[in-house]
Formats: structure tokens, C-alpha cells, sequence
């Protein structure tokens, strides 16, 4: 059995049924995405399809790229790119198996949920602490459904115990793909993210690791590439190891399985897993690797994969995510596959309106909090030039700069509205009511923005979006304080004096100097100490 030949990736097609395919027949112009029942499959299966198509398909130039995206391979030409390599994507037998260690020889005795990463550990299960996610919800998989949940944990493993390895780009990375909007088909989706050399093989790794093992891990020991219990760097491996790394030492059982239902896709399938054997210290991965389907950040000089945090995903992650971010407090760069995009001129090629899909866990050490998704448009900045592109950086951080003074003025509001002294707690429904209120604006403003950059305007232009932006801002504050946190409380729980306080406070701060400054606005000249006795004695009279 074989993953290369097997119909065990689930699909949706244009009428919005679900079917399942082997992985030659992705080039079908009916697919328009993976319909796995759980998102993290959906996040993996793509990732494995890109890695499989950047591993095999015989690319030599960027034409090789246009032609394929412009014309897909048949099932037939697609099938031919990998057959030689069917062998090692077997997923069950004595020898080698996909993922899976090759010479494990612990008991099988860790139940089948154990290899998804939401699933209560044995902590929660002690403490009886597994109130939203509850054991028992899977214990029996479907080959087809634990080998993708397999694949998701060694892509997303996080800190697993003592020597219980996490992946190559730390415990639940964020991953940023390119995709047409609206929906052009499945295999243009994955297309999208794959690069040719050199930029495929530039970012880590030693070309000349031809032996199948430095790239496919599962085929030979750990002990192969890593001395035992030691580390593994990038130039130990292949470049397409990125896309095969395998931290975890896992082997399922395909010795004692059941017939039923599958608990996940709900299949009836007559060999059902239901365990699994793990041992620790399995690939350490450390130095500088480079995923090019993420996004990195610079500390201490040292780039490194960027993460999902609480809050999830909204338009202040579209400047570093699209173009990067280059300042004395955070650097933060695209994913190679967004940043070659840009730069290798494909926007003309591809002809389509794209947008970005991001996602991924966030991860709380060892415990999922959140699966995070969402969908940032992508704005063609073909024309623009290294200039143009620093202008439009220096004004995007001023107004993502502005947001966050805003919305932490917003939140301190609230607080002072509703409580005297500090008060703790989660406040993070203020920051969503936020970020959510001004994001359609951003994101039209950004749009004149960029037009405006590729059409030469000057600084006394922009300071008039700026200033829109401004008003976008304080709209919004207003508005929720007013409509939805505080003025839409009971009159006789309310404390007036806290109140009038807070919106002294929030005013004070949104017609504030500081805040024009921060958006490079230009700040109004104090009036005269004489005009402003004058007018108020004139107020006075009248």
C-alpha cells in the first residue's frame, strides 16, 4: 500500500462533493480543495502535495513553471514524475514506511488519538481537566485517516516530553500559501507554491545528498543522518527535506486492527488502527533552517519560523507576511514561496487574483489552545519598485503602528470604565471587536494606497489616506466604546464617574498629537493663549 498509488486524499470538486483521489489525479480541472473532516488535515494534505510536486516534478527553468501552470500535466505525465519512487511512500509491511521509524521495536501501546495534537494528554486525563476536547472521542482510524494524522503531527509536533522531539519549524508553525481567488482549481492552488531552481534548493540543505534517505528520513535509521542522540543541521540533508522531516519516532500497528467505523472520516473499514508504538529521541532539528512555505522573524540575528498566537489572523499581519517588515524592533520576512512570487514575476504569468492562506496551531508548549485560519488578500505590486516598496512599508508600519496605540487605548478604556484600580482578565473580545471593525477600511485604504505609490503621488497625498485612516481609527473607538462595551451597559451598574473618565481618557488619546505622529500626520499648530481666553469669554457672553 502505497500513497502514491493508493485514492486516500479527500477532495471537494465544483459541485461540492466529496471524493477521495490518489495524488496523480490532483492536475483534475473539476478539484477545488482538500474536504478532510478536520482542518489541520486539510492544512497537511497541502503541504504534502506541495512538497511532493517541488520533490519530483522536473523543473529546470521558470518556462518548465509557466507551462504546467498554464497547461496541467495529465494523470498519466504526473504519475510518471514519481513512479520510481512508489516504494518508499508504502505506509504498512516489514520494511520501510512512510513517516514512520524504521527500526522501532517498542510495544505498540500508545492508543490511535494520541497522534492528534488536540487530543487531552495524559495530564488532562489524570487531572480530569479534558473539559472542551474529551477523551475517548477517537480511538479507531481508518489507515487512509492515521497515516494524515501521522503526517500533521511530525509537521506541527510540538513539545512532546523528554526527548519527544518537536518538528523542524518548532511545535505548531504558522504556514502562508499562495491561492487563486475565486477558486480557479485545486491543482493551480499548489502550483502556486512550488519553485523552481535554483531558488527551490538556495535555502538550506547540501544538493549532493543523493541517497534517497536524506531526503525520505524514514528509510534508513535515525542514526544515518544523526549521530545517536546528537542534532541535525541542514547541510546533513537534502533541500527537500523540509518537506519530509520526521522528528517523532512512531510505528503504527497494522498487527491488531478491527473492522468498523473510522471515528474521523466515517468510513467503514474492516482494518481500523488503534495504536501505536513511539520511543523518544528521534531528529533533532537544529541550526538555520529555512521553510520556504513560512514566515520568519529576526531575533538576536537569527531568523526564525514565526507561530500562531491568540488573537488569530487579521490585516495586521498582512505587511510582514507580504512584504516584510525591517525595523530596530521586529524584523519579520515572507515565506520564500510569497517573496519568489513577488520577485520572479509570476503575478503576470499566473493572471489570477490571489490571496494568502494562513494557518496553524497555537500552541501552548505541549497543548493546542487554537487552530487558527484565515484568508489575507493579495495585491499585485508587479510595478513597484524597491522604492516604491520601502514607501509603502514606512507607511503601512505607521498605520499598523497607530492601530495597536489605538486599540490598547480602547482596551484601557473599557477597563476604566468598568473597574476602579487594575483590573485582570481577558480582554481579548475588545482587541477582536477592533481589528474586525477596521479591517474592510484597511484593506481599501491599502488598496489606494499601493495605486498611489505605482502612480508617483506625492507625500501630501498619502498624508491624505493617512489621515482617512486616522478617522477610520477614531470612528471605530468611538463606536465601540459608546455602542458595544460601555454605553451599551445597564445605566444603574454603570459608575458615571468611571465613565466620563474613560472617554476623557480614549479622546484625549484618538485627537492626540502623539497619535498623528505615529501615523507621520502633520500636527496642528496650537492656537494662541489670547484667541483662546478671547473665545471663551465670547462663549461666556453669548
Amino acid at each position: 500500500m502505497s500513497l502514491l498509488t493508493d485514492a486516500w486524499m479527500p477532495v471537494r470538486d465544483r459541485s461540492g462533493k466529496r471524493r477521495w483521489i490518489a495524488p496523480s489525479e490532483l492536475t483534475s480541472p473539476d478539484l477545488i480543495a482538500f474536504d478532510a473532516d478536520r482542518a489541520d488535515f486539510n492544512g497537511a494534505l497541502a503541504q504534502f502535495a506541495i512538497g511532493l510536486l517541488s520533490t519530483h516534478a522536473p523543473l529546470n527553468k521558470a518556462r518548465d513553471w509557466e507551462r504546467w501552470f498554464a497547461s496541467p500535466p495529465d494523470a498519466s505525465k504526473l504519475q510518471s514524475w514519481w513512479e520510481g519512487n512508489i516504494a518508499y511512500f508504502t505506509y504498512d509491511g516489514d520494511g520501510a514506511r512512510f513517516m514512520q521509524d524504521h527500526a522501532l521495536a517498542a510495544k505498540a501501546d500508545f492508543g490511535i488519538s494520541g497522534l492528534l495534537i488536540d487530543s487531552p494528554g495524559e495530564n488532562a486525563i489524570k487531572n480530569n481537566s479534558d473539559h472542551f476536547v474529551k477523551r475517548g472521542r477517537i480511538e479507531r482510524l481508518c489507515p487512509h485517516c492515521a497515516i494524515t494524522a501521522l503526517l500533521t503531527l511530525q509537521i506541527n509536533a510540538p513539545a512532546g516530553g523528554a526527548g519527544h522531539r518537536t518538528g523542524l519549524r518548532g511545535g505548531g508553525p504558522l504556514t502562508t500559501l499562495l491561492a487563486c481567488e475565486p477558486a480557479r482549481s485545486l491543482w493551480h492552488d499548489l502550483w502556486l507554491n512550488v519553485m523552481e531552481p535554483p531558488e527551490r534548493d538556495a535555502h538550506g540543505g547540501d544538493i549532493k545528498k543523493f541517497a534517497p534517505h536524506f531526503t525520505f528520513p524514514w528509510l534508513a535509521p535515525v542514526e544515518a543522518i544523526q549521530p545517536d542522540q546528537g542534532e541535525t543541521n541542514p547541510v546533513q540533508t537534502h533541500p527537500m527535506h523540509i518537506f519530509w522531516a520526521m522528528p517523532r519516532r512512531i510505528r503504527l500497528d497494522f498487527d491488531s486492527t478491527v473492522e468498523g467505523t473510522c471515528d474521523i472520516c466515517h468510513r467503514t473499514h474492516s482494518g481500523l488502527l488503534t495504536q501505536y508504538a513511539t520511543a523518544p529521541y528521534g531528529f533533532n532539528y537544529k541550526g538555520p533552517w529555512d521553510h520556504v512555505l513560512s514566515p520568519y522573524y529576526q531575533l538576536k540575528g537569527d531568523w526564525l519560523p514565526l507561530h500562531p498566537q491568540p488573537g488569530g489572523f487579521g490585516y495586521r499581519h498582512w505587511l510582514p507576511w507580504l512584504v516584510g517588515v525591517s525595523d530596530d524592533k521586529a524584523s519579520q520576512r515572507p515565506a520564500r514561496v510569497v517573496a519568489h512570487f513577488r520577485t520572479s514575476h509570476r503575478e503576470r504569468q499566473a493572471g489570477a487574483t490571489l490571496s494568502l492562506w494562513a494557518f496553524g496551531f497555537d500552541m501552548d508548549n505541549m497543548k493546542a489552545r487554537c487552530w487558527y485560519e484565515a484568508r489575507l488578500p493579495v495585491y499585485s505590486l508587479e510595478d513597484c519598485g524597491p522604492s516604491e516598496i520601502k514607501r509603502l512599508q514606512f507607511t503601512l508600519q505607521s498605520w499598523l503602528a497607530g492601530a495597536r496605540d489605538s486599540v490598547y487605548v480602547l482596551r484601557s478604556a473599557v477597563k476604566t470604565a468598568w473597574f476602579s484600580g487594575e483590573a485582570r482578565g481577558d480582554y481579548s473580545a475588545v482587541d477582536a471587536a477592533f481589528w474586525n471593525r477596521t479591517e474592510a477600511a484597511f484593506y481599501e485604504l491599502l488598496r489606494q494606497l499601493i495605486h498611489a505609490i505605482r502612480s508617483g503621488a506625492s507625500d501630501v497625498d498619502l498624508e491624505g489616506l493617512g489621515q482617512s485612516w486616522l478617522n477610520t481609527l477614531q470612528q471605530a473607538n468611538f463606536a465601540l466604546f459608546d455602542d458595544v462595551f460601555v454605553g451599551a451597559g445597564a445605566i444603574d451598574r454603570s459608575n458615571p464617574r468611571r465613565v466620563a473618565a474613560a472617554n476623557k481618557l480614549l479622546r484625549a488619546t484618538m485627537f492626540g498629537e502623539k497619535l498623528r505622529k505615529t501615523l507621520n500626520l502633520p500636527v496642528e499648530p496650537a492656537k494662541p493663549a489670547a484667541n483662546r481666553q478671547s473665545k471663551t469669554q465670547h462663549e461666556q457672553e453669548a
